[in-house]
C-alpha cells in the first residue's frame, strides 16, 4: 500500500509536503479549507499548480482532500444541503485544479427523516456533484462509526450507494476506527479476511479507493468516533498487519489520521511502516 497520513496546511503547502515527506509518508491528505465553516476558501489555480509540483518532487502521490466535516448530504434543511453540496464542488474544483486525485466526504446524518428518504436525498445531491466532476478526480464516501442516524455505517449502506449512483468516479474510503466502532471486528487476520470478503460483496473492491487507517480504544460495536495511534488500540498491530497482508488491497492507499503533534505523526507512521516492512519480510 502507499502509505500516508493527514498533514495540517496552517504553514503553507510547502510546510505540508515537507512534513508529510520528512516522517516517510507516500501519500498525504489535507483540507482545502476550514473543516469548521460552510465558507468554501478561494480557489487559487497558481498555488495549488504549485502544491502539485511539490508533491511530484517529493514523490507523494495521491493527494486527498478530506472535506469539511459540516457536509450533510441526507439534511432535509436546504440550506444545510445547498451549504453541503457547494462545499463538495469547492473541493472537486481544488483537486481537478491540484492534481489531487480523490476526494473525501462523511454523507452526514439522516435526522429524523426516514432513512428511506434520506438515501434518495443523498444519492440525488451525489449525481448533481458528479454531474460536473472533472477526469482524473474521484469523489470518496467514509464509512461512519454508525451512531444514531448516520448515513453510510455499514458496508451493506454503502455498497447501495455506489450501486444506486452508478457513476465510475464514485469510490468508498474505510476509516477502521469507524469500522470497528460500528461492530467490525477488525483485530484478527479471520476478523479481516470477514471484512474484506464482506465489502467485496457489497461494494466490490474496485470501488474502494481509500482506507483511513486509525487505532481507537472504543469498544466494538461503541458508535463513537475516537482515534487513537497506530497499534496501541483495539485494532492492534494484528489488525493493521492482517490488513497490509491482503494481496488484493496492496494496490490501495492508506491515510492515518491519528491524534497528537508532529512528533506523534513520525512515531504513528514509523509504527505502520515497520508493521508494513514485517508483512514484506514473510516468506
Amino acid at each position: 500500500m502507499r502509505i500516508g497520513l493527514h498533514v495540517r496546511v496552517a504553514g503553507g503547502y510547502a510546510q505540508a509536503v515537507a512534513h508529510a515527506k520528512a516522517v516517510g509518508a507516500s501519500a498525504m491528505q489535507v483540507f482545502s479549507t476550514n473543516p469548521r465553516s460552510y465558507r468554501p476558501s478561494v480557489v487559487n489555480a497558481s498555488v495549488l499548480n504549485d502544491f502539485a509540483a511539490l508533491r511530484r518532487e517529493a514523490g507523494i502521490d495521491p493527494c486527498v482532500t478530506h472535506t469539511p466535516y459540516l457536509v450533510n448530504l441526507a439534511s432535509a434543511d436546504e440550506k444545510i444541503l445547498e451549504g453541503s453540496v457547494r462545499l463538495l464542488e469547492s473541493d472537486l474544483a481544488v483537486a481537478a485544479l491540484g492534481g489531487i486525485r480523490y476526494v473525501n466526504t462523511h454523507l452526514g446524518s439522516y435526522g429524523k427523516r426516514e432513512r428511506h428518504e434520506g438515501f434518495t436525498g443523498i444519492c440525488r445531491a451525489l449525481e448533481g456533484v458528479l454531474g460536473g466532476i472533472a477526469p482524473g478526480v474521484s469523489l470518496v464516501m467514509e464509512n461512519s462509526a454508525g451512531a444514531g442516524a448516520l448515513a453510510g455505517g455499514t458496508l451493506e449502506e454503502l455498497g447501495r450507494f455506489v450501486k444506486a449512483v452508478d457513476h465510475p468516479q464514485l469510490g468508498v474510503c474505510l476509516d477502521t476506527a469507524h469500522a470497528w466502532a460500528a461492530g467490525y471486528e477488525i483485530n484478527t487476520a479471520a476478523g479481516v479476511d470477514r471484512f474484506v470478503y464482506e465489502a467485496a460483496e457489497t461494494i466490490g473492491l474496485d470501488r474502494i479507493a481509500l482506507f483511513h487507517f486509525n487505532d481507537t480504544q472504543v469498544p466494538l460495536g461503541g458508535n463513537r468516533d475516537r482515534h487513537w495511534h497506530i497499534g496501541e488500540g483495539n485494532v492492534g498491530v494484528e489488525g493493521f498487519r492482517a490488513l497490509l497482508a491482503r494481496p488484493e488491497l496492496r494496490e490501495k492507499t492508506a491515510i492515518l489520521e491519528t491524534p497528537g503533534s508532529d512528533d506523534d505523526d513520525a512515531r504513528n507512521m514509523q509504527a505502520i511502516l515497520t508493521i508494513a516492512l514485517g508483512v514484506a519480510e514473510l516468506p
